[in-house]
Formats: C-alpha cells, structure tokens, sequence
C-alpha cells in the first residue's frame, strides 16, 4: 500500500455514512441476532476459537450480515478479503484463489473470502468456487437477502452453515441510535446532540428491523439541524419525521393509540364499512406495524365476524396471511386491502362463535357425559363384544346422504348450538339442514306404517 493509497482509506473511513462508521469490531459490541450469536451458540464460540468454516449469513438488509463478516475478519488469524458480487466477477475469484494458494503455501494461513451479495453470482460463478472451498483453499462466507436455498448453488449450501438472521428488535434499534448519537468514538457524540425519547420511538418503529435505515435518518438529523439557544443540536420528533420524509403519525404500538386503531380499525370491518376499514389498514402500515399482526387480526374477523356466511373470507383471510409473509411490504399493502375491504364487503354471522361459547359451558356445566354406543368406536380389540358401533346407521346408505340418530349425548338429547343466520350462505345452510331433516322425518314415518325406505350403495 502506498502513501496515496493509505490516505484514500483513512479519508474513506472519517467520511463513511454512520452506520459503517458505527459497525461493531467485537461479538460484545454486536446488537441482536442473540439467537446465534449468543454464548452458548455455535457460532459465537467458533468465531471466539478461531474455527469458522464455510458459512452463509441469510436475512433482510441491515440485520447485521457485514456486520457479522467484518467481526470475523477482527478476530480471525486467517487472511480476509471480501468482494461484492454485484461489481465482481470471475477473473476478481481467481485473483482471490491465486492469492490464496500462495499465503497457505508460504505462512500456513487459510484465506476467509466474504462474498456479499453471493445470490448475485450465477451458477458458472458460483460453481468456480467448490474445488476451492472443497480442498479448503478458501473458507466462504456469503451474504444475502435471498433464500439462499433458492439462490446459491446446492453443492455450496452442503459444503456450509446457513444462519438466519432476523429483522432488529425495536429496542435493538434503539440501542444502535443511541449509540449514534452519543458514541465519541464511532458515533455523532462530538456533535453534542440529544434525541428526545419520542423520536426515538418513531425512528425505531419506522426501522422495520432495519438498522441502517434508522441510523441514516440520525446521521442526517444531526448534520442538518440547527443547534438550539443551550447550545445543542435536538432531534425532536418532527426532525425525526422530516429526516425520514414521513408525517409523525400519533401511533404508539404498546399504548392507548395503538390498541383504539386496532379496535376501530375490526370494528370498520365487523361493521361492513370497507372505507373505514381501509383508512385505518393504511393508518397501521403508514406508522410501521406488523404486516403479519394486521393479518392475524383479519383472520380473526373472519371467522369470528363472518363465519359460514361467507366461507370464502376466512381463506381470503389466510391466503393473504401467507403471502404477505412472502412477499413483504410495499407490496403487501395490496394484499392486505384485497382481504380487508372482502372481509368486510362479506355478509356477517357469528353464530359459530354463539355455538361454540353455547357448548363450551355445557361441556364445562355437564362434565363427562357417555357418548351414545353406537358412536363409540367398533375396531379396536374387544370393542364389538361391547357393543360399541352396534346399530350405527352409515349416513351415505340413506336419502341426502342424512340419516336421523343420537348424536349427542342421550343427556343432551334435542339440544341445539348451531342456529345458522338469515345472512349470505347460512341461508342455504340453514335450508338445506331443514330440508333432510323433514325428509327423513317422513321418511322414518312412512317405515313405521310398514313401507320400505330405499338406501343408497
């Protein structure tokens, strides 16, 4: 390295965006992703020993993939060298291996070459590397936001450890920003800038699990904000909002805000209002929440609100819970609108709910009732020598594919939980039980003036 070179680094480094400047060097100094770097796990005890093999850090941008690269490459006595599969190729790999090759056979010393990026790589790329990693020229690390099981080349996933990191917690996030803003030494400290706990709370909400998203937002925050008549530089919730170019929505997700929208915003839906509905759907993203928490409570009003008025809308419901999973916001809006204004367009029964707190105290008042015998079943050893199954009526051999028995318990003889509505298509459910019911009454009538009932099969 020559003296330009030296210098261009040390520039880069003193001019980088906060949230390199702010990377950890240490495991200690890491935040989050305890579930495989805790002390206890395998990866932090082999980054601590010094044995890393082949490994490939999966999860969604700024979770701490370079991060965790960067931390190995602090501690490890191998040789390091990364390169980025967006700008590189394969004559970049082989000036890697050729490199290799050369500090294993002169100084012993394996070469760890982290690869960011690596779903990049098409398969000639990525074949490139097996001999390499197969005979342990290089050990390879690789990042990426996609499933590398659908993006890396399969004979490279066996040669490694998949570790999946998850999306920041909230107060992770909120640890990494007070860092930024007070940290001397890595962070924004000699500014002598302050954040108040509001905007705190909205930058970490809005991150998503995305540390560099609200790291960028404090770094832009302090550099353009005038100081105040103490002499500090205060980032407000405003200058949070302005930073991050999105209105302050009043949305605190563990207070009274959150839990009124969330409430409105069932009660639209139950209601059969799709506008209201749909503004408060917006409100919830717009402030951040959880696209999966919104569609477990769509899920919920589905069957709890709709139910067998409308079947259709618990499968829209979780249809919608699936894809959102996959495919992520801003997309996942779309999704979550289909299903919201369906849900709440669909003609509303709870009798379901009324039948199943009906028969829940009844269970709960009655105890342990027999079940009828002919129910109970004939296959297992000694049951028929018991009478278990004996004179059970097979539903399919009669009219309608109905028959009528004891279903219930003989205690519960003549008991009715389920009333289906007048709404959607519990009204044909509703026709439909009365019909075979009389048909079979009549049927059983006409057996008990001597004619024969004809069965099916």
């Amino acid at each position: 390295m020559d003296l330009f070179d030296y210098m261009r680094e040390n520039n880069m480094e003193k001019e980088a965006p906060l949230a390199a400047r702010l990377r950890p060097t240490t495991l200690d100094e890491v935040v989050g992703q305890q579930h495989i770097i805790g002390k206890d796990k395998l990866l932090y005890r082999a980054i601590q020993a010094d044995k890393i093999s082949s490994i490939i850090f999966y999860g969604p941008p700024g979770t701490g993939k370079t991060t965790l690269a960067k931390v190995i490459a602090n501690t490890t006595s191998a040789e390091f060298t990364q390169i980025n599969a967006t700008v590189s190729g394969k004559k970049d790999m082989e000036e890697v291996v050729a490199k290799a090759k050369n500090t294993q056979g002169m100084y012993g010393k394996k070469t760890i070459l982290f690869i960011d990026e690596i779903h990049r790589f098409n398969k000639g790329q990525q074949d490139y590397l097996l001999p390499f990693v197969e005979d342990g020229t290089i050990v390879l690390i690789g990042a990426t936001t996609e499933n590398p099981y659908f993006e890396v080349n399969g004979a490279l996933i066996s040669r490694s450890i998949i570790f999946e990191l998850k999306p920041l917690s909230r107060e992770d996030v909120k640890e990494l920003i007070r860092r930024a803003v007070y940290d001397e030494q890595k962070g924004m400290g000699a500014y002598n800038a302050v954040i108040e706990e509001d905007a705190m709370d909205f930058l970490a909400d809005l991150a998503g699990g995305d540390a560099r998203h609200a790291l960028n937002a404090v770094e832009l925050g302090i550099m353009t904000t005038p100081r105040g008549e103490d002499g500090k530089i205060h980032i407000t919730l405003d200058v949070a909002g302005e930073c991050i170019q999105k209105r302050v929505v009043k949305y605190d997700k563990t207070g009274d805000n959150h839990y009124d929208t969330i409430s409105a915003f069932i009660k639209s839906m139950r209601g059969s209002d799709p506008d209201a509905a749909v503004y408060y759907l917006a409100k919830m993203l717009y402030a951040g929440e959880s696209v999966t928490f919104i569609a477990r409570r769509i899920m919920i009003c589905a069957s709890e609100d709709v139910g067998n008025a409308d079947p259709q809308a618990l499968q829209v419901a979780v249809t919608a819970s699936l894809a959102v999973e996959r495919v992520g916001m801003p997309e996942a809006q779309i999704i979550l609108a289909n299903a919201v204004t369906y849900v709440a367009c669909a003609p509303k029964s709870n009798s379901s709910v009324c039948a199943i707190d009906e028969a829940m105290r009844c269970v709960q008042e009655t105890g342990n009732l027999p079940i009828p015998s002919h129910l109970q079943d004939a296959h297992y050893k000694g049951a028929a020598k018991l009478g278990h199954g004996l004179d059970y009526k097979y539903a399919h051999n009669y009219p309608n594919n109905y028959v009528r028995q004891q279903y219930l318990p003989y205690e519960l003889s003549g008991r009715e939980f389920y009333r289906p509505s007048g709404n959607g298509y519990e009204v044909k459910i509703r026709e439909h039980m009365k019909r075979i019911r009389q048909e079979a009454a009549g049927q059983e009538e006409e057996k008990d003036n001597g004619n024969d009932v004809p069965k099916r099969g």
